[in-house]
């Protein structure tokens, strides 16, 4: 059994003696092993931004962050809330309101780097390749070239051909399941163009360590015409 599994294991098992929800119980179960902070505090994952530069844009470093927040709404009030929240109480500016949601939501184990709201994981890489943006879109909006592009796979397109960021239902060839969605976004680039392949709707950590890994492979291995 994997470790993961294990975890998972002892998750469910507290939650069956303690009538945790599984987030509760899985911050409970972490809590040993976290992080420690200047002021006694344990962290899940790092923020995104560091401590110097959410202090200079919001006047509160994280820390402050955690504390204001817990005392305030607290760690069930949900994401949309505490933004909203903080916009309207302590004057955060609205990009930054969501920065200091996301960051207090890693920091207390709410969510892990990469997980969305609704509980699923994003991952994305990018690359720059020659060509140019008209050929590199007509690609991959044409489903024989998408096919031999993404070997194993089977797309339908779900978003306007015309759209910005390109989005397709992704299946497993093998299996006939659904694996999430990609979104593919082409860009130009000094040398050529911007790829940036993004998978979205992955069900947990395990599978977006194995989605990262499968789209840092193929990318560094793709060609455009």
């Amino acid at each position: 059994m994997t470790t993961q599994e294990s975890f998972k294991r002892r998750i469910r098992s507290r939650m069956a003696k303690t009538g945790e929800r599984y987030n509760a119980a899985r911050r409970a179960l972490l809590a040993p092993s976290l992080r420690p902070t200047n002021t006694g505090r344990r962290w899940v994952a790092e923020p995104e931004s560091n401590d110097e530069l959410v202090t200079a844009k919001t006047g509160h470093s994280w820390d402050e962050w955690v504390a204001i927040i817990d005392s305030g709404l607290g760690r069930e009030a949900g994401h949309t809330a505490i933004a909203t929240w903080l916009r309207e109480e302590h004057a955060v500016d609205p990009w930054w309101a969501q920065g200091v949601t996301l960051g207090y939501e890693r920091i207390t184990g709410i969510r892990l780097p990469g997980q969305m709201p609704d509980g699923t994981f994003t991952v994305s890489r990018s690359r720059t390749l020659s060509g140019d943006i008209g050929t590199s879109r007509a690609l991959v909006l044409d489903d024989d070239a998408r096919a031999v592009l993404l070997p194993g796979l089977r797309t339908r397109l779900r978003s306007a051909p015309t759209s910005k960021q390109l989005r397709f239902n992704l299946v497993d060839d093998t299996s006939g399941e659904g694996v999430g969605v990609l979104a593919l976004s082409i860009d130009p680039a000094k040398s050529g163009v911007k790829l940036v392949v993004t998978h979205e709707k992955l069900p947990s950590v395990d599978a977006a360590d194995v989605w990262k890994a499968f789209w840092g492979d193929w990318i560094a291995d793709l060609e455009l015409p």
